[in-house]
């Protein structure tokens, strides 16, 4: 596979050679987003070895970048080749810049310039946002979380990250932290807030104008959100105010005197006057707000956090959480007070906040990578009452939150598509955010080899994820044939096959998280099989798994299947059995491993983990498929009592251990012992004490199969 491989490189390079030009890129080189989308045209020429020139005269091609609002819609963009000149047109400078970033990757796709083709997209959903944790005083206290704050420092970071994002079309980043106002600003009326020397809170204000500036110039939209009462030690300190709402305390009562209502309203104002780029912010009605009631609550967001923003001389937009009682009452009701509460506060402010306000929810709690139907938010059950009538000024955007995968690659395309059909086409959608509480996608604490690879920060390694969400939120029409494109721009022919084996293998996760019912951020951590047990995160035994609800409606649970099916009850086509999850696991995960058994990954350490994710997955799915059948056959001899079903369940388990064993071959010498969020629980302690490696969890594992040998039957 080396020699063809290397043929072809060759002669894609002397194709591009033959085929270089001298192009002439015209844009308005006094407006940032223009002078961007140059630079990043410019760029993919120069690496496709044509020429960018300084002045107009002799150019082979013209490259014309601008707007014309009045042909296209907002963030809307068109590529228009017409003989010498083509002309990237936007319908916003958002839309410009997307325009720019299209041809750019057609580019280094290797296509010609006189090949380049017309094409006209806009956006489908209004909103696509990344919630993005910052690591000091961020909602998780954890070493896990603490260690990528070097990293959330560096301004290259930012810079690589924030291309990421407009690359893929997301258009907005939400900062999340406790209380982010003392490391933006010297409140005022209360400079005792601040704990930083002149020299510290100069550096904290560098970053944070220079991630707004970033942002601005790429077309993105920033937020910060915080979480409802909270204030710096200092002014606790200073005061004798709020002693339970500073950093890391975040479940104490809501302390609303006056001195901490004044603090907070004028430091909301203040950081919206000083920070210009910055477009918005977000208010949450939870923690730190104990004792309260859910009107008691929207007074205090009414009197402080809105009031102080609309007291800010500018235009502010808003991302409004929906507060987390969204369940249905004891009378069967499809509302609760709490979101009558809301919704009547919301529809009060009018137009008084610049375009719609961003109303998030949680889609499926905190497990959104599960199955593509609503079956909860945070809280429970959500009734209609944010969405009839229709809103006029504010629209629901999904927060499809990521706790289940941070080291192993993920990537199903067609999940993503049947997630925005179902969600995201209502008249009262206006968007989804991706992002995690447990995870901050900046350091790379995972990579365990020497050898050299392509990536310098963690989200780089998951560059599908984003390519994914980004891209589809923006056009769900988008094909596979966009994403296979990039596998082969990176990797050549060996990678033909790859989008495809990966989005077979990691549809595990999809399938275990739609089984194993789960709610709050670690109640599941599904690439490492590890669930919230009592006060335990531990792997998902198969007692657990036999006990467990499921979260997707049509999934069936091991212990319901085995009552009804002892019973002489049978299950509908429609619904998701173990027997029919075993069928759909063994049959893609075998076949994702059989796309990339010839991979040749010699001499190319980057590749090798694209392919060793996929084979981990695939070996994980393997891994549940078995222990699914172990977990019946076991059940089964607990309530009827047959000795063979006993021995199968041991057959069963021994064979999900051999199948876990394989996952710890392939991933021991790639991957760390990893620090995980949810071994950390809600200790306030920094616990360094809470690696995570699929072979530091083989002891349990390995203990499925003394359960099935110790079982007796009669003892469900």
């Amino acid at each position: 596979m080396k020699l063809p491989f290397l043929f072809l490189t060759a002669v894609s390079f002397l194709a591009g050679t033959l085929g270089a030009e001298r192009v002439f890129v015209l844009h308005d080189a006094t407006v940032p987003q223009a002078a961007y989308a140059a630079r990043k045209v410019g760029a993919a020429l120069r690496a496709a070895d044509h020429e960018v020139i300084a002045a107009r005269a002799q150019y082979d091609r013209l490259i014309n970048l601008s707007v014309n609002p009045g042909r296209l819609g907002a963030e809307a963009f068109a590529i228009i080749p017409e003989g010498k000149v083509i002309t990237v047109l936007g319908g916003d400078d958002r839309g410009m810049i997307y325009g720019a970033l299209a041809l750019a990757e057609a580019v280094a796709n290797g296509t010609p310039l006189a090949d380049i083709a017309a094409v006209e997209e806009a956006p489908h959903q209004q909103f696509r946002g990344i919630k993005f944790n910052l690591p000091w005083e961020t909602y998780r206290p954890s070493s896990a979380l603490d260690q990528h704050i070097p990293t959330a420092k560096d301004l290259k970071y930012w810079e690589a990250f924030l291309d990421m994002m407009t690359a893929n079309r997301f258009n907005a980043i939400s900062l999340w932290n406790m209380h982010p106002f003392t490391f933006m600003i010297r409140p005022k009326n209360f400079p005792e807030a601040s704990p930083w020397t002149d020299a510290e809170f100069a550096e904290w204000q560098h970053l944070y104008r220079e991630i707004f500036r970033l942002a601005k110039e790429r077309g993105l939209d920033t937020y910060i959100v915080h979480w409802s009462i909270f204030v710096s030690k200092d002014f606790a300190d200073a005061h004798g105010v709020a002693q339970h709402n500073y950093y890391p305390f975040y479940y104490g009562p809501g302390d609303t005197s006056e001195i901490v209502r004044r603090y907070l309203r004028e430091s909301v104002t203040q950081v919206l006057e000083e920070y210009p780029n910055l477009d918005g912010i977000g208010l949450s009605h939870g923690e730190g707000m104990g004792g309260m009631t859910p009107l008691e609550r929207q007074q205090w967001m009414d009197d402080v956090i809105i009031a102080g923003a609309l007291a800010a001389d500018r235009p502010v937009k808003l991302i409004h959480r929906a507060p987390f009682s969204a369940n249905l009452d004891s009378g069967g009701s499809t509302s609760s007070s709490a979101e009558v509460i809301t919704r009547a506060a919301m529809e009060r402010l009018g137009d008084a906040f610049e375009g719609p306000i961003w109303v998030e929810m949680k889609f499926n709690w905190s497990h959104a990578h599960s199955t593509p139907n609503l079956e909860k938010v945070h809280g429970g059950k959500l009734g209609d009452t944010y969405f009839k009538p229709v809103p006029e000024n504010y629209k629901i955007t999904w927060q499809a939150r990521n706790e289940d995968f941070f080291a192993l690659r993920w990537g199903v395309p067609d999940f993503i598509r049947q997630h925005i059909a179902r969600n995201g086409g209502h008249d009262y959608s206006g968007g989804y955010f991706t992002g995690s509480e447990c995870y901050i996608p900046a350091l790379d604490y995972f990579t365990a080899t020497d050898d050299p690879v392509d990536w310098t920060w963690a989200f780089q390694r998951q560059w599908l994820f984003y390519k994914l969400w980004g891209r589809l939120l923006y056009n769900p029409a988008t094909p596979d044939a966009v994403f296979q494109a990039e596998y082969t721009r990176r990797y050549g022919p060996a990678a033909d096959h790859l989008l495809k084996a990966m989005s077979l293998a990691s549809s595990t996760q999809l399938r275990l998280a739609s089984l194993y019912d789960s709610r709050w951020d670690f109640t599941l951590y599904s690439e490492g099989f590890l669930a919230l047990q009592g006060e335990t995160t531990k792997y998902i035994g198969v007692d657990a798994l036999i006990k467990q609800g499921t979260m997707a409606s049509e999934y069936v649970s091991v212990g319901d299947y085995v009552t009804a099916t002892l019973a002489g009850e049978s299950f509908a086509a429609e619904r998701i059995t173990p027997p029919v999850l075993i069928g759909l696991l063994e049959r893609d995960n075998r076949e994702a491993l059989r796309l990339v058994e010839s991979v040749d990954t010699t001499g190319n350490a980057t590749l090798r983990y694209e392919v060793a994710d996929i084979q981990t997955w695939a070996h994980l799915g393997l891994h549940l498929a078995e222990k699914l059948r172990g977990a019946v056959a076991l059940q089964r001899f607990r309530l009827a009592g047959d000795p063979a079903d006993q021995q199968a369940a041991i057959g069963h388990l021994e064979r999900a251990l051999a199948a876990w064993d394989e996952v710890i071959a392939i991933t021991r010498p790639l991957y760390r012992d990893m620090r995980l969020t949810h071994y950390n629980h809600n200790s306030f302690e920094r616990n360094d004490d809470n690696r995570f490696h699929w072979a530091l969890i083989r002891d349990e594992v390995a203990a499925d199969v003394t359960v099935a040998r110790e079982a007796t039957a009669g003892t469900d």
